[in-house]
């Protein structure tokens, strides 16, 4: 299956205050899998063309001072967002920045007979004009970086690569 859009609710306790949100669902037939599972094969690791879009990204907004992310590597994160709480049902990742707070609520619920829909809803509260601008121009890459991260929730897992 692929992942859809579907509405996202605000306000939401992952974020208060969050004025932007968007969400994205994947009807899941595999093996069951806790949120954190669901998580680190949907952000774990990233296809090529998704951490280019990164690297330049990250690269453009450094003298902007708007965090690039946490360093990888550490068991509390997942991918480059750290975790900040997490269940079997969900995971909340995200970071707080001067521009912009956003959190990546990864859901995990029971769907038709036996299969289960792995929710990603993102959170954003922006802060400043700056963060106005910031997510007006990176919402056309979110909308299809994110579908194609939670995608990846349907291949078999692998190992994160660097």
């Amino acid at each position: 299956m692929k992942p859809r859009s579907v509405a996202a609710r605000l306000p939401n306790a992952c974020l208060p205050g969050a004025d932007w949100a968007d969400c994205y669902e994947l009807l899941f037939l595999g093996e069951r899998m806790t949120a954190h599972e669901a998580a680190r094969r949907a952000l774990g690791s990233a296809p090529r063309w998704i951490r280019s879009l990164l690297a330049l990204r990250n690269r453009v907004v450094a003298p902007l001072s708007l965090k690039a992310g946490a360093p990888s590597g550490d068991a509390s994160l997942v991918g480059a967002f750290p975790i900040l709480s997490g269940s079997d049902r969900e995971m909340v990742l995200g970071l707080d920045d001067r521009h912009l707070d956003f959190r990546i609520v990864v859901e995990v619920r029971d769907g038709p007979a036996d299969s289960q829909v792995i929710g990603v809803t993102t959170l954003v509260r922006r802060r400043n004009l700056f963060g106005y601008f910031y997510l007006a121009a990176i919402t056309p890459f979110h909308k299809a970086i994110v579908p194609a991260l939670l995608a990846q929730v349907n291949e078999p897992a692998r190992r994160p690569v660097s």
